[in-house]
């Protein structure tokens, strides 16, 4: 086969790739390693077109004990000997062409890059974006992914603790599926994913090879288009109750010390695991592919190199002690086949019945070594002309709070998810603290450590499309802030970029301030990234999703009873407001949703105003003065104040000065702001540790036994409202 510029680009490589591959191999590839590169140089396993951006991060510091992309996932100190494990990874792509399989196996995958590191999983979170809720298409992706996370992570044994659902049109066509896992471990055992010990043995362990997922990476590289559908071979097929027992069998075979080395075959396959685990311990391997366990027959030798068949480790081990590790496998009905070994020349050889099908340098291949790195033209959108020429007095105040209240609460991006959580099991391993007490973060116990975690995934892509560097701040700083409404310390951040295409110069522009705006945010917060995922090219015919950098964010909890939790508890508590009232309606649910006005700039935000706040609910909450603390979020005031009644079925009298709007008053989304409630005899000792730390403060009202009044007017029944926030998405499914 004469291989040619056509043959690169068919393989979504560009002639000056092609180019360069033949200046690297002083040769033309054959079709196998061309394949090989194809996948290597994918945006997927590349990060060809961000890792400049990437590197400006802040990913050193605080709790690190691994630098940020130097394993499969981060590692940050728990302390008392132990470490935490996590990380964030988008499956959007096969989620939009086949929705169950699609988020079934991103959950697979995200588990195996922690536990591939010698940590136990114990709990998963997500971060789903849909088209309009009433289009059947997006109930149709909606229940498929739902469904897949349910499947796969009630069956594999790890609780689904928390994430969040949005649903705007711009994921119409490529909805988003961010799954983040979390696991625990001691923190000196962490197993490297790297190759090293000449004449080493390679061993594959886990689940046949098959045709599923032939080109994943690539095709997660492409824009979405109405052929995508032919492309379904490259969504892969999962199996949690194989997973299961491949974890189990994993973490078994460290304890036997035979392990140099591991890694997951997770996107580009057998290339993948081989070229980056080569790479990192500078060696080479010599890989005899008939020796690949397969499920099906006669598979081609760059089929073998690309699939993305789930359950699969690639493992070294010390020379001489194969057995110990076989028997290990066996045990838990696994395979482990022996596919070659460790070589010192720094090349990929790939055998098939002793035929040399592919020899490759391993460094070439790799992000950090021989792959391309781009620097791409970016420019301000030109709707940000509209944005700019937004005017709050263009849109006329409200009169009535009780039935824009009563509109909003109904609004699927603000009402209950009950349809989608009830569909995971949260309690599995019976460590999770937050499903009938709930936190603004998810608290789970980290059994045999002392400590409890704090975690939370965060993202209003809205904010984002406005003023992406602030919207990136902001994403962070809501992360940071559940996590300390919840009384922990936020220790560090795993993030999923999602965005549109990079060669289209408005994209890139929203990319590159959305990671600076993070960075910056994540530099006051000292919550450095320990790694993440970037997923260009969420765009269809139509146009690019809002640009959404999802945030996960870890805390620590020393004591699990410091925990604090976001419902009101004793009637005669007084409710109380932290943070200051602005006359801002930009970007919120109301504005967006309700007044039908699409571009507005980010809503207000100010980074050391943020951070000063948190410092002072954190210092509240460490010193037992407060009883309940929630963010104002989407929705606004009114919405933070409804659902700090829901949990416990309590209400609230309130009538508070108002001297802005109505509208910006209740539903605004101006940031940094956050309601507690307090025993009144703690009330001015309140007010005088946000008077000393320069903290706006001011009193709302007091909590009830149920009943709700506004400025004088009767709003009925906490109940009435729960059970009209509860079925609002249940009903439009229907």
């Amino acid at each position: 086969m004469e291989i040619t510029v056509k043959t690169a680009q068919q393989l979504r490589l560009t002639a000056e790739e092609f180019e360069l591959i033949q200046q690297k191999l002083k040769r033309i590839p054959n079709f196998t390693e061309l394949c090989a590169f194809s996948g290597m140089w994918s945006e997927h396993c590349s990060y060809k077109n961000s890792i400049k951006w990437l590197k400006t991060l802040p990913r050193n510091g605080g709790r690190m004990l691994v630098a940020a992309g130097e394993e499969n996932a981060g590692l940050m100190d728990m302390g008392n000997g132990f470490g935490v494990v996590f990380k964030i990874e988008s499956h959007n792509h096969p989620s939009a062409i086949e929705p169950f399989q699609g988020a079934a196996t991103g959950v697979g995958g995200i588990q195996r890059d922690i536990f591939t590191m010698g940590a136990r999983p114990i709990a998963s979170l997500n971060s789903l974006r849909f088209g309009n809720l009433k289009d059947k298409k997006t109930q149709h992706l909606l229940s498929g992914v739902v469904k897949g996370i349910g499947h796969y992570g009630n069956c594999f044994g790890v609780p689904t603790v928390g994430g969040e659902v949005y649903f705007e049109e711009c994921y119409h066509t490529n909805p988003l599926v961010n799954a983040m896992s979390v696991g625990i471990m001691k923190a000196g055992d962490m197993v490297s994913a790297t190759a090293k010990g000449t004449g080493n043995p390679v061993i594959y362990v886990g689940s046949a090879t098959g045709k599923d997922g032939i080109g994943g990476a690539s095709f997660a590289s492409a824009d979405i288009t109405h052929d995508s559908v032919q492309e379904l071979p490259a969504v892969q097929v999962g199996d949690p109750f194989q997973e299961k027992k491949l974890l189990e069998a994993c973490l078994e075979v460290l304890t036997t010390g035979a392990v140099v080395g591991m890694q997951d075959m997770g996107a580009a396959g057998i290339i993948c695991s081989t070229a980056e685990m080569s790479a990192k311990g500078e060696v080479g391997m010599h890989i005899d592919l008939e020796k690949v366990p397969t499920r099906q027959q006669n598979m081609k030798t760059w089929e073998l190199l690309l699939s993305e068949s789930q359950e699969r480790m690639l493992m070294v081990v010390e020379k001489g002690r194969e057995a110990e590790v076989v028997a290990v496998f066996e045990k838990w009905d696994l395979s482990a086949s022996t596919i070659g070994h460790v070589t010192d020349d720094g090349l990929l050889k790939f055998y098939m019945n002793g035929v040399l099908e592919a020899e490759l340098p391993a460094y070439e291949l790799v992000l950090g070594g021989g792959a391309p790195q781009y620097t791409r033209e970016y420019n301000e959108p030109a709707y940000f002309e509209k944005i700019n020429a937004f005017s709050i007095a263009d849109v006329e105040d409200i009169t009535d709070v009780k039935a824009i209240a009563s509109s909003l609460i109904e609004l699927p991006n603000i009402a209950s998810k009950r349809w989608v959580y009830t569909q995971y099991d949260s309690m599995v391993g019976a460590a999770n603290c937050s499903t009938n007490n709930p936190s603004d973060a998810s608290i789970v116990l980290a059994k045999g450590t002392g400590k409890a975690l704090a975690m939370t995934v965060d993202c209003n892509s809205k904010y984002v499309f406005a003023n992406p560097y602030i919207g990136g701040m902001i994403a962070v700083a809501e992360a940071a802030r559940n996590i300390v409404c919840s009384g922990a310390e936020p220790i560090g951040v795993t993030n999923c970029l999602n965005f549109g295409n990079p060669y289209d110069p408005e994209v890139y522009f929203q990319f590159v301030h959305a990671v600076t705006g993070m960075g910056d945010a994540c530099k006051k917060f000292n919550t450095p990234v320990t790694g993440g995922n970037v997923s260009f090219y969420n765009q269809n015919p139509d146009g690019p999703v809002y640009p959404t950098p999802t945030i996960g964010m870890v805390g620590i909890l020393d004591d699990v009873n410091a925990k604090m939790t976001l419902h009101f508890k004793e009637a005669g508590d007084s409710i109380v407001l932290l943070g200051q009232q602005h006359n801002d309606i930009a970007s919120s649910e109301y504005l967006h949703k309700l007044k039908k006005v699409q571009y507005s700039p980010a809503p207000y935000f100010n980074l050391d105003e943020e951070y000063n706040t948190q410092q002072l609910v954190y210092d509240l909450i460490q010193q037992k003065k407060i009883n309940a603390a929630h963010d104002i979020s989407e929705g606004g005031l009114m919405i933070t104040l409804l659902e700090c009644g829901f949990a416990g079925n309590k209400g609230f009298k309130v009538d508070p000065s108002i001297e802005i709007r109505k509208d910006a008053y209740w539903f605004g989304e101006a940031q940094g702001r956050i309601v507690v409630s307090v025993k009144t005899n703690e009330l001015n000792a309140l007010m005088d540790a946000a008077k000393a730390a320069g903290i706006a403060c001011s009193l709302l009202g007091t909590v009830t036994d149920g009943t709700i009044e506004v400025s004088g007017e009767d709003w009925g029944n906490i109940n009435q409202w729960k059970e009209q926030y509860d079925t609002a998405i249940e009903k439009m499914i229907q």
